[in-house]
């Protein structure tokens, strides 16, 4: 039976994350990093492609779980007819090795439990030779080519390649089974000190999370969001990923099944600007010095993404895996790649602009990394672009791009105007009206008087919700609230806010898609700034109701079978959240 998207819970140590059901299975769990091949792959397939379960014997059922504090350490609590035990599952962070950490620990009588484990390395490619090693204590290996993990703290026995094994917990007692991943060509990392390593993850989340910056009505869901966005950001690199999943479908059964385990500069700047204005200005100095290092050499040859360390290679392929509920093709590497999309440089200029005024020092690169990034656009002003939402048809002349594209010049024109430093002022100053006046002139429907989604249609889009959001107009500009009233007749059939109607035949992509959560929550935001409180609450409430138990958002949602749809834990669905949560504390003040 498939596992819901809802019912998985995340682990993570800020390189890589593993997800489990509420059954106690690792459904997903790919290392060393996000982006490299995954171990466990059962969550695009069956268990043949991957999984670890951990439970108790016979048909016990979880009664609780959560996460200890402002943690990632997932407590999954069961009781049986012989006693209570917890499953402590956890990453631990900044040790500088890979181990994931499955603590069961007794509360009362005895509890029996079983573990079944199958590695299947490479996206399921490659069956590991198994091996039993350890003296002191019981370890199983596993090598293929350059991977191999070490799970210690149990006997495992084989039948037809998986590894079984039982044991038992008294009120009490714990027993830790470590898994660890390392290179197959170094030395065995020594056994985790796990009591260490708990304590340590611990502390480090907790002191992390009391430097949130954030009061009113929905303080612990922000929290959690912001614990999450974290998690995606690489603790190494300063890299932040759009999802910890591939292929998880915007419609089940469809071929929508994207890979977001990279960083896209669009949705990266977008999670910066969000933690700057909650107190992380240290992060925005590692992403400003990540982003340096990825898009060194010719600015035109920015991409829109990268690998977590900058990688620029990342052709789209297609793995003989068989989908979350059948959805194929599976893919890792992601086409867009090779796109443009003329918002980027916008976001990214947005993000430094709100790190520089929140006092982020300038150094040697900072200021000439955005002047040859203000190039680029320059560059390319007069080419259509695919769009926020990595159109594959044809290229337009989207609003929002345009939008995007005034904003970085506007930023540029304040770094010179507010901030003392040097440029072409009033090249920047002409191609930002020239911009507006493009805008105002071509992208406002003549008789409904709305913006719409780009030259020449009458169609919305939501992502046209981010104009108040970088400053291009007033959120109660007559011109935005038409557009809001044009979204809430055509792109809310359920209550929720689709990006724009895929049946328009835009995107160039066969099928449908359910509502979009961080659209819905860019018009929270839209509501609280433009005076409309109650409705804005409303929609929060209705938006929030797609949480898991866990405060975990995917993609989308699928209102009509009420579930969680696309990649999880979704960075933009987590920071479109925070931001419509800010707005609302602001508008109730």
């Amino acid at each position: 039976m498939t596992t819901r998207i809802e019912d998985l819970g995340f682990v993570g140590d800020c390189r890589t994350g593993a997800l489990i059901s509420r059954t106690g299975r690792v459904n997903w769990l790919c290392v060393p990093r996000f982006d490299s091949p995954s171990i466990f792959a059962s969550l695009l397939g069956s268990h043949e492609h991957g999984s670890w379960s951990l439970k108790p014997a016979g048909d016990a059922t979880p009664v609780s779980r959560h996460y200890d504090g402002n943690t990632l350490i997932l407590v999954t609590r069961w009781e049986t007819e012989t006693g209570v035990a917890e499953v402590h599952d956890f990453m631990p962070v900044d040790g500088g090795r890979v181990d994931l950490v499955r603590r069961v620990v007794g509360i009362t009588g005895t509890v029996e439990f079983t573990t079944s484990l199958r590695m299947r390395f490479d996206y399921a490619r490659s069956v590991p030779w198994v091996r039993q090693v350890g003296e002191d204590e019981p370890a199983l290996l596993a090598i293929a080519g350059p991977d191999a993990v070490i799970l210690r703290g149990v006997t495992l026995r084989a039948t037809d390649h998986v590894h079984r094994a039982g044991f038992s917990v008294d009120a009490g007692e714990h027993r830790d089974l470590v898994l660890t991943w390392y290179h197959s060509y170094r030395p065995q990392p020594a056994p985790l000190d796990v009591d260490t390593a708990l304590e340590t993850t611990r502390q480090w989340w907790t002191e992390w999370a009391s430097h949130i910056e954030h009061q009113g009505p929905h303080r612990d869901r922000v929290v959690r969001s912001l614990v999450t966005l974290r998690a995606l950001s690489n603790l190494d690199t300063g890299g932040i990923v759009a999802a910890a999943t591939t292929s998880l479908p915007e419609m089940p059964g469809g071929e929508r099944n994207w890979d977001y385990r990279y960083v896209w500069l669009r949705d990266a700047a977008l999670t910066l600007d969000v933690l700057i204005c909650h107190g992380f200005l240290h992060v925005a100095d590692h992403w400003r010095t990540w982003l340096m290092r990825a898009i060194a050499g010719d600015p035109k040859r920015v991409q829109i993404l990268y690998g977590i360390a900058g990688e620029r290679d990342l052709p789209e392929r297609e793995l003989p895996l068989p989908g979350y509920e059948n959805s194929t093709p599976v893919r890792v590497g992601n086409a867009a790649v090779d796109q443009f999309q003329a918002d980027t440089i916008g976001e990214v200029m947005v993000a430094l602009h709100t790190a520089r005024t929140a006092g982020l020092p300038e150094t040697d690169f900072s200021w000439p990394l955005q002047r040859h990034l203000l190039k680029r656009v320059e560059a390319y002003l007069d080419q259509p672009d695919q769009g926020i939402w990595e159109m594959r048809g044809e290229p337009r002349f989207f609003t929002h791009s345009r939008a995007q594209e005034w904003a970085a010049f506007d930023r540029g024109v304040k770094a010179i105007e507010d901030f003392g430093l040097t440029g072409p002022l009033d090249k920047w100053k002409r191609h930002r009206d020239d911009l507006r006046a493009e805008i105002d002139s071509r992208m406002v429907d003549p008789d409904g008087g709305y913006f719409v989604q780009y030259a020449g249609t009458g169609e919305v889009d939501a992502a046209l919700l981010q104009l108040p959001q970088i400053g291009f107009c007033a959120p109660d500009d007559p011109r935005m609230l038409a557009c809001v009233e044009r979204i809430e007749r055509d792109l809310m059939p359920d209550g929720l806010v689709a990006r724009y109607r895929s049946e328009s035949g835009v995107d160039g992509v066969s099928g449908t898609e359910h509502p979009f959560l961080a659209c819905t929550f860019w018009l929270v935001e839209q509501y609280a700034r433009s005076g409309r409180v109650e409705d804005a609450e409303t929609l929060m409430t209705r938006a929030c109701d797609t949480a898991s138990d866990l405060g975990l958002f995917s993609e989308e949602y699928d209102p009509g079978d009420r579930r969680q749809v696309g990649n999880v834990p979704q960075a933009l669905s987590h920071l479109a959240f925070v931001r419509a949560a800010d707005a609302l504390a602001g508008a109730v003040d």
